[in-house]
């Protein structure tokens, strides 16, 4: 769901909830006698999907629910002991760390841009890069209108996300300065990145933050920087750790888990683990 910050006008957005929201079930019920149960961040979604289902071929009495809702949905589930697997596209927090101790093992399974994401018409209308103190500024609410950024004379559009969502906590570290800093400029909070490519997507006005693989012809990535040494998200730009906003992508798995958990972790870090992280849009940690 996304809603309207000053109107506190709450839209469902049903489509895309379900998607980025449901839980996949891989494989038939009647066949499966163990049960791995996955859930978090929804920028993990699809390689953990796609993982499942790849894996169940070769593990037909394995059954494996992944569902979404947030990376801070997928840690405290590993806290309350209701799933096998969480998945958090950031870093722990420290009461987080705390709470966990040493019984959980963060394990990256992925790298991944936090694009600046515009319309397609904003971009082609001469916004292509900004710098990060000119993305903080429309953040906080100071620049209003795209003319005063070389592009139209139209008001932004400006889409923050969730609080708990682990895509928002890495852009406002780094754009922001701080991972909790409120965003006052905001126009629309959406949650999961199927809902905010469909915003901007529909709008000829929108800037957000999104994973890079959520870029299309309609969501386009500018660069980030100041002036020639503004760079894209691009795999070598992020291999390379040049671009500002990157990111690990985790899984969260109990200390003491059984071999069918480590079973398919291992399978996730393999070679074709990580050819599925890359198919799917990512950048792999081998």
């Amino acid at each position: 769901m996304f809603h309207r910050c000053k109107e506190a006008l709450w839209i469902g957005f049903w489509g895309a909830a379900f998607l980025s929201l449901g839980t996949a079930l891989v494989g038939p019920l009647y066949a499966a006698t163990t049960t791995i149960k996955i859930a978090g961040s929804t920028t993990l979604l699809p390689i953990l999907s796609e993982a499942a289902k790849q894996y169940r071929i070769t593990h037909p009495d394995l059954r494996l629910t992944v569902s979404g809702g947030g990376s801070g949905m997928g840690v405290a589930n590993i806290e309350r002991g209701t799933i096998d697997i969480g998945m958090a596209s950031r870093p722990l927090s420290v009461r987080e760390a705390e709470r966990l101790g040493d019984a959980t093992d963060v394990i990256p399974v992925a790298r991944d841009a936090v694009a600046i994401a515009v319309s397609k018409a904003v971009y082609e209308n001469g916004v292509t890069q900004l710098s990060l103190a000119q993305i903080a500024a429309i953040y906080r609410g100071e620049i209003r209108n795209w003319r005063e950024l070389g592009g139209l004379d139209a008001t932004i559009l400006v889409i923050d996300k969730e609080a708990s969502r682990g895509t928002r906590y890495v852009f406002a570290a780094v754009v922001l300065g701080n991972p909790h800093a409120r965003a006052p400029g905001a126009t629309i909070i959406t949650g999961s990145n199927n809902e905010e490519q469909a915003v901007i997507s529909r709008s000829d006005q929108a800037i957000g933050m999104l994973s890079n693989a959520w870029l299309n012809d309609r969501v386009r990535a500018i660069a980030v920087g100041e002036g020639d040494a503004a760079l894209l998200p691009t795999a070598e730009n992020v291999a390379r750790g040049r671009y500002l906003i990157t990111r690990d992508l985790n899984i969260l798995v109990p200390k003491g888990s059984g071999d069918e958990v480590k079973g398919f972790v291992d399978f996730l870090r393999s070679a074709q683990g990580q050819a599925i992280v890359e198919t799917v849009g990512f950048h792999s940690v081998r």
